[in-house]
């Protein structure tokens, strides 16, 4: 394969309390990993020693499964991933042990409010001198609800009405000031100049907020702002308001025809096709030999019950009860999920291309339903490769099935690779984020 020496790939870390599901059982794995700072520092730096653009936490309000917990199955008890530091407390630690990668943590808009969240970024940008990044989501999990006084999830398309709502807010409330409003004037007493302060003034359907923020302008203009909705309405917020999109997708086939529909979207809104970037999740498992890697994923594999990898496949159905059907069937007819409705239509593909309860299941544990490779450094390199430049991504968000290790080793074993092919870059190219990304100091909104 040739290489465009134009394009080369943007890697995120994805440290996260998904990964494989039996993950935090094997051997080399550090269980407690997402509750232990120090390591959260060291996987950073990590990722920061191989030059990867940004590490990214998941987050939501709640634990999946906490109200089938509290009805009586206990299941949720044999499986990992249930406790981890809130993750933008997390990176205004993590900015003081670091340099130059990136910080990316999830909100949801759904149970905060634009204030809060236009706040706690803009601070973490100046602690980290212009490496925070917030990741939209609109709440994939039910049991988040009942943390808010709410017995039922909001409704899909209501969360996106309120989510392209917020983020408007937010983006009017990080522009409060202009890059030189603060004049500090000491023998004149003048602190700013109010000519560059501005008052977002937004009144809507959900929020009505005045302004202006309490922080001054970001050092990298504003924020990165990720999304990761894969529904046709969080493409179009993505299309309009992301930098990076974090998606799921199992084939080129289908990573093609989602990188150009948001590519395409995003041009309906007046956005270059640089100014937004695509970044599938991928889990690659890496072995010296294709042997090695074909021997991790399944002693990974085998760690995994049958009927645990069921029921978490459960919570994608619209609560059809999975473990009364056979697992070696296919799904049953399933209604329209308030969840994550791109993940259930990415089950129901499965199932319709042949793949039974059971398959799906246990595909689906290996990366939270994102793509999963295994192989050699040089294997995992051209399929990297190959998506790449068949424009099926701009990058991927590197996921692990625990940690430390793979990540470790993904640092130490592919990059290199890459680097060798000119596929990613051996430096950073700025100091903040959205200069290593090669995005503009976007303007500020009230003084153009």
């Amino acid at each position: 394969m040739t290489t465009d020496a134009r394009r080369q790939l943007k890697l995120g870390a994805y440290i996260s309390p998904g990964g494989h599901q039996a993950g935090w059982r094997h051997p080399d794995a550090v269980p407690n990993a997402l509750m232990d700072f120090e390591l959260m520092s060291h996987v950073t730096r990590v990722a920061e020693s191989g030059k990867m653009h940004a590490v990214f936490f998941p987050d939501s309000c709640g634990m999946a499964g906490a109200t089938s917990f509290d009805r009586g199955d206990l299941s949720r008890a044999r499986r990992g991933r249930c406790v981890y530091i809130e993750p933008a407390t997390l990176l205004a630690g993590l900015a003081a042990r670091t340099t130059h990668i990136g910080l990316i943590a999830t909100i949801t808009t759904t149970y905060n409010e634009p204030f809060h969240v236009a706040r706690r970024f803009a601070s973490i940008d100046h602690i980290s001198g212009g490496r925070a990044g917030w990741n939209l989501v609109t709440s994939q999990i039910e049991d988040e609800s009942w943390n808010f006084g709410r017995e039922q999830h909001v409704d899909h398309g209501l969360r996106y009405e309120r989510a392209a709502e917020f983020i408007d807010v937010v983006m009017g409330l990080w522009d409060s000031w202009e890059d030189d409003a603060f004049v500090l004037d000491k023998a004149g007493g003048q602190y700013f100049d109010p000519t560059k302060l501005h008052f977002v003034r937004h009144k809507g359907a959900h929020f009505n907020v005045r302004g202006p923020l309490n922080v001054a302008r970001s050092p990298q203009g504003r924020p990165i702002v990720a999304q990761a909705g894969t529904s046709d309405v969080g493409r179009d917020l993505a299309a309009r308001t992301a930098d990076l999109v974090f998606t799921a997708q199992l084939s080129l086939e289908d990573a093609r025809e989602f990188y150009a529909d948001v590519k395409a979207r995003a041009a309906t809104y007046g956005r270059g096709l640089e100014e937004i970037s695509v970044l599938p999740g991928l889990t690659p498992i890496v072995g010296r030999t294709q042997g090695e890697a074909e021997d991790k994923y399944h002693t990974l594999q085998n760690m995994l019950p049958d009927e645990l990898a069921v029921k978490a496949l459960e919570r994608l159905t619209g609560d059809v009860d999975l473990m009364k059907c056979d697992f070696d069937g296919p799904l049953p007819p399933l209604p329209p999920s308030n969840s994550a409705r791109g993940r259930q239509k990415m089950i129901m593909d499965l199932s319709d291309q042949g793949m039974t309860i059971r398959q799906i299941a246990r595909r689906y544990a290996v990366g939270s339903g994102h793509l999963a490779t295994w192989g050699t450094p040089s294997q995992i390199a051209d399929m990297m490769q190959e998506w790449l430049e068949t424009k099926g991504c701009d990058g991927f968000n590197v996921m692990t099935p625990y940690l430390p290790g793979p990540l470790e080793e993904f640092v130490e074993l592919v990059i290199p690779e890459l680097q060798r092919r000119g596929l990613f870059h051996t430096e950073y190219e700025g100091r903040t984020l959205r200069e290593s990304l090669g995005l503009r100091t976007p303007p500020n909104r009230f003084s153009v």
